[in-house]
């Protein structure tokens, strides 16, 4: 199977002409001549990106994903490539209402119509890996089920060997290579599969970011009944809404637009730099919005990202030192962030940055993409050897599917405007006085517990340190012993051998 599937991979490449990515090198150079030769039928007028793009939609939806993944890395991947990768859509036909009725029997172990007073056979969403039927619970209560695609594990694991194949040709064929470290990229789109996969890991995420939004106006998150999910099924509250889309449907409703787009980016910063928790996968088909209000309604949650005080601390200083136009401040926050290389020299980092900003402030600040700075920044630090970090690439990703679908709510929107006072306010909570008081009351538990016991632990050092030093005496005093009786035995000895030469010099 996996020679067939290899088969068709080469089938489809040639086909494209993506033969070329390959031939470009100086070490199969020599094949090129050949293979434009055999394949003299072939018409290529496309540019590269569209036929790359192409031939991920003809090889079926798990390489159409890795396309989606590879868009996002546009550390690695050239820019002309990663916006027509970006295009792709994750358009599959769904999988036999009676597989899905089938591997719901197989998760609950009884017939359907015991577990649900309805369920609507048609499918109303398909993806690559899932698909969504509305149902009704025996109290009333309407949900939504999501079933796994059967059998699509083995599918899965197959195509990403290949990709695994793949990658260790590009770091063999590419002096380059190692550098671009396709093994990982291989890796980590791989572990998101795995996530998605897994559906009791996407109840968790739903569950979490519920939580962290409870009671908000800004982000309305479904509910999760544990008791009907599975790994290979999760069921959640129905939500219904608008699709952010509709921006007609939306003015109708009495939606306020620009409104609407600002609490967009509020709720996005939230998520990164309060929570450290976000929904990575923002795309208009994951969001609706509550008819006549401004809350958006979050679905699918097979990909979210996640950042450490660490992280969240070198964004927010990299964001504010670019509004203030400190480029040894972004600088700084590269370095000391760990990602550049200890003897990186400051002055050339700061050139390479201050390269990139200055241009970016000739023009008014709500035509400034904030993803694409962040973007450039990553491209510019490259030459620097900085590690990217994956979790800083999802949140670029995620960005900038946030300004797209801002900008094109509002064309006005001036995301900086938004962000910079949320910032300054994360930034003097996290390093003022406001800090001080709360990891002191963060704190407080921990000290409240110990403090009680210092005594105890006081005496048990001393005597711990008393047992040290006694059993370090009694060691010197062996030693010296031991040394002693050297030097008395090897005496011994010498007086034993002159005793037997006087007794041998008497006897004669």
């Amino acid at each position: 199977m996996k020679l067939l599937r290899l088969a068709r991979i080469l089938t489809v490449g040639l086909r494209f002409g993506l033969e070329e990515f390959f031939l470009g090198h100086e070490r199969v150079r020599p094949l090129r001549w050949l293979v434009r030769t055999t394949l003299f039928w072939r018409t290529l007028t496309e540019p590269r990106g569209v036929r790359l793009r192409r031939a991920l939609e003809a090889l079926g939806p798990i390489f159409v994903k890795f396309g989606q993944m590879l868009s996002t890395r546009r550390d690695l991947v050239p820019l002309d490539i990663a916006d027509e990768l970006a295009q792709l859509q994750d358009r599959v036909p769904p999988f036999p209402s009676v597989e899905a009725i089938a591997t719901l029997e197989t998760a609950y172990k009884r017939p359907l119509a015991e577990v649900f007073a309805e369920f609507d056979a048609t499918p109303v969403a398909s993806a690559s890996v899932a698909q969504v039927h509305f149902a009704r619970l025996h109290d009333g209560t309407p949900v939504a089920v999501k079933v796994l695609r059967p059998a699509i594990a083995p599918v899965i694991a197959h195509d990403v060997s290949l990709l695994y194949a793949a990658a260790g040709m590009i770091e063999k064929l590419f002096a380059d290579g190692p550098r671009l470290r396709p093994r990982e990229v291989v890796a980590e789109f791989e572990k998101h599969l795995e996530d998605e996969l897994d559906l009791m890991r996407e109840a968790a995420n739903c569950s979490q970011l519920r939580r962290n939004f409870k009671d908000s106006p800004l982000l309305l998150v479904p509910g999760v009944y544990w008791d009907y999910c599975g790994h290979d099924v999760m069921v959640m509250d129905r939500m219904d809404g608008i699709p952010v889309s509709q921006i007609e449907r939306l003015r109708e409703s009495g939606v306020d637009i620009p409104k609407l787009a600002a609490t967009g980016v509020e709720i996005f910063f939230t998520q990164v730099f309060r929570d450290g928790f976000f929904h990575a996968d923002m795309h208009p088909g994951n969001i609706l919005v509550r008819p006549g209000s401004e809350q958006y309604i979050a679905l699918d949650f097979g990909i979210m990202g996640t950042l450490t005080e660490v992280d969240k601390q070198y964004l927010a200083r990299n964001f504010l030192a670019f509004f203030r136009r400190d480029y040894k401040g972004v600088a700084l926050a590269h370095l000391e962030s760990g990602w550049v290389p200890a003897d990186t020299r400051m002055d050339e980092l700061e050139a390479a940055v201050r390269a990139v900003c200055e241009p970016v402030f000739d023009r008014p600040l709500k035509d400034i993409s904030f993803g694409r700075v962040l973007l450039q920044l990553f491209q510019a630090s490259r030459r620097f050897n900085v590690e990217i970090q994956p979790q800083l690439v999802l949140l670029q990703k995620t960005l900038l599917n946030i300004e797209g679908l801002g900008r094109q709510l509002d064309p006005e929107l001036d995301l900086w405007k938004t962000a910079k006072p949320f910032l300054e306010r994360w930034m003097n909570e996290q390093l003022g006085w406001r800090a001080l008081v709360k990891n002191l009351q963060t704190e407080a538990p921990k000290w409240a517990a110990l403090l009680p016991q210092l005594p105890r632990l006081a005496h048990h050092a001393l005597n711990e340190n008393r047992l040290a030093q006694l059993e370090a005496g009694l060691t010197l005093m062996l030693r010296q012993q031991q040394a002693r009786n050297k030097w008395l035995g090897a005496i011994a000895g010498l007086l034993a051998v002159l005793a037997v030469t006087a007794l041998y010099i008497n006897l004669r």
